[in-house]
């Protein structure tokens, strides 16, 4: 049986039952409940937690709901407080009409795990409504020959009440021949008749007119009203009789339209008009009024329409047989309706699991209640379900069936299955329904993402720009759907001092890997980490990968010289015997570069010279050596700018500044330096300040120094003795450099050249002469400040 669209969207309504199903207390009535009719909207009917002895926490964890029998939902559940409450307005009237009790029926379900419990909510009558007649003026002709305490038959009111609240008793309004007297049917009503007092005389009173009041039993009670116009006619002293007070018959359901029901018959002795006989209803239900219809001639009921065994069982009437003289009798008609099996299996879906994981064995798939509205054999039902299926349907409670899985499901073998049941009655014929559902198999997280590669290298180069694109790490997952969206992460590292957060970031959403901010080779040059891949499931499975950064060098840095420094401070001047041949080494700069690779590969240059090719520089290691041979009209001063540049791209340089003076010896404690010609005849008055300055600050420079030389030999000259004044050859410090003709000192001048201290590089300070034929001999305390001095300025000629 095709599902409708209500039906597929009820369906889509998705709920999770556990594997092990409680169904010992499945079945247990609850109640029963009562409620007035007319009670508001949101009332309060009972607390279902208490009745269920269940936490009140336990009610919204456990999917509790309410499952009414009908379309409607006349309750409803607070899973809050365990309040069953009134969802809409009741009136009983319109609920079960003259049905008493009126009766609700409904379940009470716990899905998690699933138990169902049956109550019922009874809908008790308020006196809402006034009886009613059916006819507001009611005429009896009562031949006058009537005797004392004869019966009329009157109409009763009609109350939609029930019980209590239904008309009780007639009254009639005071008079001298006629009282009312209450009787009651078979079937709980109470009608009037009219009970003759005192015998009526036409002559006297012809006719009367009387006020019919019907009362309820409500609080306080209602009435209605009729009039009664009794008419005293001559005499007819026979009324029709029936031949069977009470006419019992059984009709089927199905019987067609206009199917003979009963013929009644009644007679009367008289002859003429007060013999001629006229059968009809009298005061049909509106039920009645609908099915049947009598012939007034031949007394055959017939049947209006069809009845429906599901909706009243038995129908009562009384079928009323009045001559022309006005006199009447009557007879019951009782119709009890047939059941046959003419309806099909319904199937109600109470609750559908899909999709269902694929891992979970036993696992109920849904919930649905079977209802036949025929009785006996005609309602009871058997099911099939196919027999290639992993599904196995078990009855639970009464009505109510199970599909439960009967192993674990294999979703890449098979993502969704249809699945019919089918619903056959016991009647004849039998009678089936064919209930269609789509069941889907959905992924479980049982898969970890996988990265690609097991680590990733990435280059980028120095001073990028913030935020720049990195690389891209990927990583997927078998799963399907929420199980395989991927998000990555980074991992803490396992160096504290990494500041990962200021270094990189990731796009949570496709792995790219972004810089922060600019990143200087000199500072860092590499960097790892670890990246996670997380994926959405539950629990989430995640797995990692090394994240290896190399930092590219760039050419940001120029050549830095560590010698001879250029800081502004007193020049530092080399020293080259007018002897010097060609080749001798004149002095080294010395430069390093903070890049790496090609960038810090130095090349150096001899750009300007006081005198062309008298001196020439190494372009690979800097050294300053001699050109050619020195003649006796050499300037005694010269001024060399050597630039030294990277092989970077593009490439960087400095230049720096060295003063060479000629000397014929070396036998001067030291020789101040004379002012350097003008490089240019051109120079500016800038330049020509500097030097001055220049000069003038070394001048007070070697003043200070050979002061501070002076005090010191006075101060020997009193630790020591004369005679202790010895020259030994061969005995002067190691550290002390010699130049010869060839580049070195000869013994009998040696110098020792001292740097300052305090940075990373060092420069030339003084120039301290060790005089021949006098060596001084240094105190202890002098010898370790000597060694001190030494070691600290850690450059010696």
């Amino acid at each position: 049986m095709l599902v409708s669209k209500e039906k597929l969207g009820r369906q889509r309504q998705v709920l999770v039952f556990f594997v092990l199903l409680r169904l010992s207390r499945a079945g247990t009535e609850l109640g029963p409940y009562s409620v007035v009719e007319e009670t508001e909207r949101g009332s309060f009917v009972a607390n279902l937690g208490v009745d269920l002895g269940v936490h009140l926490t336990e009610l919204s964890t456990r999917g509790a709901r309410i499952i009414s029998q009908g379309q409607k939902e006349h309750l409803q559940l607070n899973v809050q407080t365990g309040d069953l409450l009134i969802n809409e307005k009741l009136d009983r009237e319109e609920l079960c009409g003259s049905t008493d009790p009126c009766v609700i029926h409904f379940q009470v379900l716990l899905e998690k795990p699933l138990e169902i419990f049956q109550a019922e909510l009874r809908v008790s009558d308020v006196n809402d409504h006034s009886p009613v007649f059916t006819e507001r003026e009611m005429t009896l002709k009562i031949p006058e020959n009537s005797p004392r305490e004869h019966m009329f038959p009157l109409k009763n009111a009609l109350d939609l009440d029930v019980g209590s609240n239904n008309v009780q008793n007639y009254s009639l309004s005071p008079n001298s021949h006629f009282q009312v007297l209450t009787s009651k049917r078979s079937d709980g009503r109470k009608y009037p008749e009219l009970v003759l007092d005192k015998e009526l005389d036409r002559e006297e009173e012809a006719e009367f007119r009387l006020t019919l009041t019907a009362l309820d039993g409500g609080s306080p009670p209602r009435s209605g009203t009729a009039q009664v116009r009794v008419e005293v006619v001559d005499i007819n002293d026979n009324a029709p009789e029936f031949e069977q007070t009470l006419y019992k018959v059984q009709v089927p359901e199905d019987s067609p339209v206009g199917s003979l029901v009963a013929t009644v018959s009644a007679s009367d002795l008289d002859s003429g008009t007060n013999g001629k006989i006229a059968y009809t209803l009298f005061q049909p239900s509106a039920d009645v009024s609908k099915i049947l219809e009598v012939d007034p001639i031949t007394g055959e009921i017939r049947l209006t329409t069809q009845v429906d065994y599901e909706t009243i069982l038995s129908y009562e009437v009384d079928i009323e047989a009045k001559d022309g003289g006005g006199l009447s009798g009557k007879c019951t008609l009782l119709l009890q309706v047939m059941d046959v099996n003419d309806n099909a299996p319904k199937v109600i879906l109470s609750a559908l699991t899909s999709p269902i994981p694929e891992n979970s064995p036993q696992l109920v798939v849904a919930v649905f209640s079977v209802l036949d509205p025929d009785s006996g054999d005609n309602g009871k039902t058997v099911s099939t379900i196919q027999d290639d299926l992993p599904f196995l349907l078990k009855p639970s409670v009464k009505n109510f069936y199970t599909l439960v899985t009967e192993r674990e499901l294999d979703r890449e073998t098979r993502a969704e299955y249809n699945i019919t049941i089918t619903f056959t009655d016991l009647g004849t014929p039998r009678l089936k329904t064919d209930f269609g559902l789509t069941v889907l198999v959905s992924d479980v997280n049982d898969n970890a993402p996988t990265f690609s590669q097991a680590s990733y290298t990435l280059f980028i180069r120095e001073n990028n720009s913030p935020a720049l694109h990195m690389g891209t790490i990927s990583a997927t997952d078998r799963d399907s759907g929420a199980n395989a969206q991927v998000t990555y992460s980074l991992l803490p590292p396992h160096d504290p001092h990494l500041a990962l957060a200021s270094l990189v970031s990731i796009n949570a959403d496709n792995g790219h890997l972004f810089a922060v901010r600019s990143l200087d080779y000199e500072a860092l040059r590499a960097f790892e980490f670890r990246v996670g891949a997380t994926d959405a499931g539950f629990p989430a499975l995640s797995s990692e990968a090394l994240v290896r950064v190399v930092v590219v060098d760039d050419n940001d840095n120029a050549p830095f010289v560590l010698y001879p420094m250029q800081n502004g401070s007193a020049p530092c001047t080399e020293l080259v015997s007018r002897a010097a041949e060609v080749g001798y080494l004149v002095t080294k700069v010395v430069a390093v570069d903070s890049d790496s690779g090609q960038n810090a590969w130095l090349s150096y240059q001899l750009l300007k010279a006081t005198e062309p090719g008298l001196f020439s520089v190494w372009a690979h290691n800097g050294e300053v050596r001699m050109a050619r041979v020195l003649s006796e009209r050499e300037a005694p001063k010269h001024r060399l700018l050597v630039l030294v540049k990277d092989n970077g791209e593009p490439p960087l340089s400095v230049t720096v500044t060295l003063h060479v003076l000629l000397v014929d010896g070396f036998s001067q404690p030291y020789l101040p330096l004379p002012e350097v010609a003008p490089e240019e005849p051109h120079a500016d008055s800038l330049t020509v300040y500097l030097v001055i300055a220049l000069a003038s600050v070394s001048s007070l420079f070697l003043f200070s120094v050979v002061l501070f030389i002076t005090l010191r030999l006075c101060r020997r000259s009193r630790a020591t003795s004369v005679n202790r004044f010895s020259v030994i050859e061969g005995q002067f410090p190691g550290h002390l450099v010699d130049f010869s003709g060839t580049g070195t000192l000869s013994q009998s001048y040696q110098y020792e050249v001292c740097l300052t201290g305090g940075s990373e590089t060092n420069e030339f300070k003084f120039l301290k002469p060790i005089i021949s034929g006098f060596p001084l001999q240094n105190t202890p305390g002098e010898i370790e400040e000597n060694s001190a001095l030494h070691n600290n300025f850690g450059l010696n000629y």
